[in-house]
């Protein structure tokens, strides 16, 4: 069972945040740029919420916004699920499916270290199945 520590160190740390108050635009720009579905919202050192292509779909074109006219704060999710470096990926999956969210940001020491997706955590389960059937395959065929 892999944590999510162990995650983070194999798809990188790199934290990608911006302000409550900067444009969706400009959010909007930085995901595309850095090929990302989620950035978290921060001020002063912490968690104030996350945006996602979700958030700017729901929430800024189907109601006929402007991504350059409206602010982060305007449409992000604000109750943001946090978790350690020491959960699995299957309990941080089973939290994402029951809060039906598809991006967590990541904390150690009260610092955000990283931000998983749903497929971070599909592709890491995969990988531990993946093993464990080689190695009972290896078994029988022993």
């Amino acid at each position: 069972m892999k944590t999510i520590n162990e995650i983070l160190d194999a798809k990188g740390r790199d934290v990608y945040s911006i302000g409550p108050d900067e444009l969706v635009l400009d959010a909007l720009s930085l995901m595309e740029e850095k090929g990302l579905g989620a950035l978290v919202v921060m001020q002063d050192g912490g968690v104030k919420g996350l945006i996602s292509e979700r958030d700017y779909a729901r929430k800024v074109a189907l109601k006929g916004r402007s991504a350059a006219e409206t602010k982060v704060k305007e449409v992000m999710t604000e109750k943001v699920v946090c978790v350690t470096t020491e959960r699995t990926a299957e309990e941080v999956m089973a939290l994402m499916t029951e809060r039906r969210v598809r991006h967590i940001p990541v904390i150690d020491q009260e610092q955000v270290v990283g931000l998983v997706s749903i497929g971070d955590l599909v592709k890491a389960i995969i990988s531990d199945q993946k093993f464990v059937i080689e190695q009972l395959e290896n078994y029988i065929n022993s």
